[in-house]
């Protein structure tokens, strides 16, 4: 659209089903799909260009810390994409953004702060958060 080139998107390898709980962090390294919940962090293994997609139902209680995201659910936490962030008009977050490329629907909640990309390395940092209990 406009003229912009898409990103490829990851393939989906992973997908927490609604109606299921994962209670702690979750390393990801390749495409997730979640619409269930996940108490804990996500995270990306070193050198992966992992992208987790949050379903309208979805929920992750926990600081987010992957390449690239697609939130139409809910996150309680920040969420610190070193690439891009795509809400969804029906995305809710709780905590800091911190991103290199933002793309946000009408609709969209963020109760917390956008911080933009510092430079080419990435995310710029963000505050530390308490972990997710």
């Amino acid at each position: 659209m406009f003229g912009r080139n898409k990103q490829p998107s990851a393939d989906i390898e992973t997908l927490i089903a609604a109606g299921t709980r994962v209670e702690g962090n979750l390393i990801v390294s390749g495409g997730i799909h979640l619409e269930g919940i996940v108490r804990g962090n996500v995270t990306c293994a070193p050198g992966a260009t992992a992208l987790l997609t949050i379903a309208r139902k979805g929920v992750v209680e926990g600081i987010v810390e992957v390449p690239r995201v697609v939130v139409h659910g809910e996150v309680r936490g920040d969420i610190r994409a070193s690439d891009k962030v795509e809400l969804g008009a029906t995305a809710r977050v709780s905590g800091n953004v911190s991103y290199k490329v933002i793309e946000m629907a009408a609709g969209a909640v963020i109760q917390g702060r956008l911080v933009a990309a510092a430079g080419p390395e990435g995310a710029a940092p963000l505050p530390a958060a308490e972990p997710a209990q």
